[in-house]
């Protein structure tokens, strides 16, 4: 294996890869406990699937990001380590299936050859950071927001303050008012605005679907671009230390809010504030600001036959770009699924007839950017040859699907299934709805809500439902949902549910009511006319279980009859509450800290030996028998259990010795102090155990 090792330049991802491979070998020796390996994978984008002994491995892309270099590269690593099938998702990542586990350390360095990442792709992270596909190109937008979207990504990638919080922590970048990216339902959503001449951006706080969809609340109206880093971080410093961290399902920033409020928990970020390293934080956004190039080739002149086909597809897929005489190209692909041979014959197109950039988007689609207008016949000439020119990008008749029961091991009913078929309806029957770009149809095989069913005007969730002793698959019908806006947004409605043969049928019930009684009202407006209980009547016919067939009972896509089988989730990274390995944890922290202090990262330093004071206390109340939550909840609980009672003799209480954090600047001479208390802490508490397990 050393072979790949010394290919990689980058000395950090190297050691973090060799690291990968050691823990790997560990794990297989039985030297490390299987939830905690778990835990060290998730946050490596590696993450176990339906199909027992193979992984899935996200591939993170900062804002749906590739160059026909990295597209190439990823293309190499599938058709090596799985099966030549790429999965684009709603956060703009691409996922491969059937990784062996012993071989992911060797896939990471393949990848990171063209500075592709597997890091935090998974896991109690910051997840990928998404934008707007069409950012840096939209005809709507004050400015790209693509540099300080990808700026954020390398502040906070290998961050400390981000690397075992409670839950996953998602951030978007919108690209104009019309929000495509979603703000209202991140934890941190932006939207870029122009005040008196200065960039900056409306911000979105604690927003998420899940089982429970909250809607995010307004942090702030504008803050200046130099500040969304440091507003950010504070953010995020505040999350880990107060997110619940016991009840997984609680765990997410949308709960704490709820619990304390949102202005108390603004007030806990502004006293961070003297923690964070920098009050303001420049983004260089020149690398964005280059001209477009030239493409590299001349592009061939074409005739194109089918002038009425061309014309649709223009009319359906290419968008005109902010930059006169460009456009931008959607490829509408079918569940987000695409194959290697296509992807490399895509990547040789992008870099010599266009400006070697691609992005995908939160709908599972493709975007080629920066094609000149005399170049769309040829485009559209080589796109045809790939089945890369169905219409109806965007669209009613653009599906987004998560991979449901095909790999997930939370997935309850095929999503996937389901979403084909539908498209075969919508487009056999509905072709009208190719150019219908208000109503979006969204499936999730369960309630985590990864195909964003729950946001969408008309959207599917993945259940069972009984008959007698039999299980049959089924459906949730929600209607109802959409963005409206400027950070505002709406939630579908539970409306039925179906058995999941009748989701066809319920699509055509829903759509041709539409057609028929709206005259011309829009999908959300004339809902809330009618009402909830309007459509809950005219689908209850499909909800009746006592007429079920035999074919009721197979799920689509499959051949077998249906049987529910839901495995352990792997959405978060799995806490575990063992006193040994906190304490070797709480040892690392310290370790870390040192070497963040020996490159001068003063303020990461800080924040390791937070952690490792954290973390041994938490092991010393463990052995306790104490109920730890948070990490607020673990400093109080400590000083209550440890040395109020003397049992742990300090020199000051554990709260004022843990938060100096925030009481003094990241400074050398602070950091070395703080290291220096920390490795005192921690000597004190493996002697207290030592003695407590000898007198045990």
């Amino acid at each position: 294996m050393e072979s790949f090792r010394t290919e990689i330049e980058n000395p950090i991802v190297q050691k973090e890869i060799i690291d990968l491979e050691k823990k790997i070998h560990l794990f297989r020796g039985g030297k490390i406990d299987d939830e905690r390996f778990r835990s060290l994978r998730l946050a490596r984008g590696i993450y176990g699937q339906r199909q027992e002994g193979v992984q899935m491995i996200r591939i993170k892309l900062p804002f749906g990001k590739v160059t026909s270099e990295q597209l190439v590269r990823i293309t190499k690593v599938s058709d090596e380590y799985s099966t030549g099938r790429l999965h684009i998702t709603t956060r703009q990542d691409i996922q491969i299936h059937y990784v062996s586990l012993d071989r992911t350390p060797e896939l990471w360095a393949n990848l990171a050859k063209d500075d592709v990442t597997l890091r935090e792709a998974c896991g109690n992270t910051v997840r990928n950071i998404t934008a707007s596909e069409l950012a840096g190109v939209d005809v709507n937008e004050p400015f790209d927001v693509s540099p300080y979207a990808h700026a954020l990504f390398q502040y906070l990638l290998r961050n400390p303050i981000c690397q075992e919080m409670g839950r996953k922590f998602k951030i978007s970048f919108s690209s104009s008012d019309e929000d495509t990216a979603l703000s209202y339902l991140h934890d941190l959503g932006f939207i870029p605005k122009i005040v008196n001449g200065e960039r900056g951006f409306k911000i979105m706080l604690g927003g998420g679907l899940g089982s429970q969809p909250a809607h995010a609340e307004l942090l702030s109206e504008f803050v200046p671009a130099n500040q969304i880093i440091p507003t950010a971080e504070g953010v995020i410093r505040i999350f880990d230390r107060y997110g619940e961290r016991a009840k997984r399902m609680k765990a997410r920033l949308k709960f704490l809010i709820k619990e304390i409020g949102r202005d108390t928990f603004m007030d806990l970020v502004e006293q961070e504030k003297k923690a964070i390293a920098f009050e303001t934080y420049e983004i260089d956004t020149t690398a964005f600001d280059a001209p477009i190039p030239e493409p590299l080739l001349t592009v061939p002149s074409v005739t194109i036959e089918d002038t009425a086909a061309y014309e649709a597809w223009k009319n359906s897929n290419v968008i005109a770009q902010k930059q006169d005489g460009y456009y931008a190209i959607g490829i509408k692909v079918l569940l987000g699924d695409f194959y290697t041979d296509k992807a490399r014959l895509l990547a040789d197109l992008i870099k010599n007839y266009a400006a070697n950039e691609l992005r995908f988007s939160l709908r599972q689609n493709i975007v080629i950017r920066h094609v000149k207008e005399e170049n769309l016949p040829f485009f559209y000439q080589e796109l045809e040859k790939l089945g890369f020119v169905n219409l109806g990008y965007n669209s009613t008749a653009d599906i987004t699907a998560c991979p449901g029961t095909d790999t997930c091991n939370l997935g309850i009913a095929s999503s996937t299934g389901i979403a084909e078929e539908l498209e075969k309806v919508l487009n056999a029957e509905y072709p009208q709805y190719s150019n219908n770009h208000e109503i979006e149809i969204k499936i999730s095989g369960c309630m985590n809500a990864c195909g964003q069913h729950n946001m969408s005007a008309i959207g599917f969730q993945g259940m069972s439902i009984n008959s007698g002793k039999l299980v049959a698959p089924a459906l949730q019908v929600l209607l109802g949902g959409g963005k409206l806006g400027n950070g505002a947004g709406r939630f579908a409605d539970k409306v039925i549910k179906i058995p999941s043969r009748r989701g066809p049928d319920a699509l055509r019930t829903i759509l041709n009511d539409f057609d028929a009684n709206a005259n011309g009202e829009k999908f959300l407006n004339y809902y809330d006319a009618k009402g909830e209980k309007y459509f809950y009547e005219i689908l209850k016919p499909f909800a009746d279980v006592t007429n079920l067939t035999e074919a009721d009972f197979v799920d689509w896509g499959n051949a077998d009859n249906y049987v529910k089988a839901v495995g352990v989730g792997e959405c978060a990274g799995v806490v575990i509450d063992l006193v040994a390995t906190l304490l070797l944890e709480a040892k690392d922290k310290l370790t870390f800290a040192q070497e963040s202090f020996d490159e001068n990262k003063w303020s990461d330093a800080i924040y390791h030996t937070y952690a490792g004071f954290v973390n041994g206390a938490k092991a010393l109340l463990l052995s306790e028998d104490e109920k730890t939550n948070n990490h607020a909840g673990i400093v109080d609980l400590f000083d209550t259990i440890f040395v109020a009672t003397s049992k742990i003799e300090l020199p000051t209480t554990f709260r004022e010795l843990v938060y100096q954090i925030n009481k003094v600047e990241p400074s050398e001479a602070f950091a070395k102090q703080y290291i220096q208390e920390g490795i005192l802490f921690f000597d004190t508490i493996e002697k207290y155990r030592a003695k407590d397990l000898a007198n045990a």
